[in-house]
């Protein structure tokens, strides 16, 4: 397509793209931007209330909580975590482990209340907020729920991986990953875990704890190319895990799947047709592919923010939402997905929308403060 011809080789471009918007996807400096919108009203349910099954648990990037939100009356309750948390998995013993800029703070999701924060061992600089603060951003669990695996950003350089033994909830392992990694997924059979490093155009495979030395593995991914290094817009943002073969499925631009095989490094590219600027993914239970588009990088090129629900046999159903969007979950039965209002540039919102996947419909509900990493309970 023109856009995306247009763009390889346009590093003037980029750098005035990167100055009319807020830089997250370029790793320059943070533009100016407008005045960042409310925050939704906070909710007023006490922490220690019972959660019910199906509520929706959201890591508020523009706070320092996590908001519990039931998907039909909106908040319930939020728990104070650390500076600025990103992103969040939950374990099947109801704990919830959060990235935040501080440490990995351990939520017990039943009773809403933290109950642990596990300091890094990598040095990440100054505490702060924003989008290039230090700290943790993806992380993830090993499926029997023995580790976390989080992904440390250090400002300036490459991430490290930092292995979090839950049962004692300490750091007993670190590893040289690529830079920002946005994203921590792990093998259905937990051997390896894989490290999406944005500013570096890779994943980074590392054999899991307890399956062997962690020696990472570097496999770049840049179906565009890397032509204009930390100032390109087209970097792989989020992967997710297809249980049938363990392929890593990462969208690109909404033109572009970049299909990568972990046990050889190979990338295939399947051609997908929401035709915007992609971030987070997942999968439902019965392989739908789930893909948030942010909206066009170049507003008069490209389409805007939406959802892409895509079959395993890759034919895409496109769902247009209203304003940007960072990532998504999905309910346990499959049929409704929840995005996050947050998004990591300029034009995010306090909430979330609830996406009925068979109708189609949209419904916004405000939640949270900038609410990035998701998980259904």
């Amino acid at each position: 397509m023109n856009r995306r011809r247009a763009r390889r080789p346009r590093t003037a471009l980029a750098a005035l793209t990167g100055a009319l918007l807020l830089a997250a996807c370029t790793g320059g400096a943070p533009a100016a931007g407008p005045a960042a919108p409310s925050a939704a009203p906070r909710p007023t349910a006490p922490a220690g209330a019972p959660t019910a099954p199906g509520t929706v648990l959201v890591a508020d990037f523009g706070a320092d909580t996590v908001t519990f939100v039931d998907p039909v009356r909106g908040p319930l309750a939020a728990v104070t975590v650390g500076r600025a948390p990103y992103g969040l998995a939950v374990g099947a013993d109801g704990r919830a482990w959060v990235a935040t800029a501080e440490g990995v703070a351990v939520v017990d999701t039943r009773t809403r209340v933290r109950t642990a924060l596990v300091r890094y061992r990598t040095d990440t600089g100054p505490v702060r907020d924003g989008e290039y603060r230090g700290g943790g951003m993806g992380i993830a669990l090993s499926p029997d729920g023995a580790r976390a695996y989080v992904g440390v950003n250090v400002p300036g350089g490459n991430g490290v991986l930092e292995v979090i033994d839950t049962a004692r909830a300490v750091v007993t392992a670190t590893v040289p990953v690529g830079r920002r990694p946005f994203d921590v997924d792990v093998a259905p059979d937990g051997s390896e875990v894989y490290v999406t490093g944005h500013d570096s155009f890779d994943i980074t495979a590392v054999t899991a704890a307890g399956a062997g030395p962690l020696r990472p593995r570097r496999i770049e991914v840049a179906p565009y190319g890397t032509e204009g290094g930390l100032g390109s817009w087209l970097k792989p943002h989020y992967a997710a895990v297809r249980p049938a073969d363990g392929m890593l499925l990462l969208p690109f631009e909404g033109e572009r799947l970049a299909v990568v095989d972990p046990r050889t490094g190979r990338t295939t590219v399947e051609r997908m047709t929401a035709d915007t600027h992609q971030h987070g993914a997942a999968l439902t239970p019965d392989g739908r592919l789930l893909v948030v588009g942010t909206g066009a990088v170049d507003p008069s090129d490209g389409e805007g923010p939406s959802l892409t629900v895509r079959a395993p046999d890759g034919t895409e159903r496109v769902i247009p939402l209203e304003g940007p969007h960072e990532d998504v979950a999905v309910s346990r039965d499959g049929s409704t997905a929840y995005v996050t209002g947050g998004f990591t540039r300029d034009g995010y919102w306090n909430g979330i929308t609830v996406v009925d996947l068979a109708a189609g419909t949209t419904r916004r509900l405000a939640a949270g403060d900038r609410p990035l990493g998701v998980a259904v309970l």
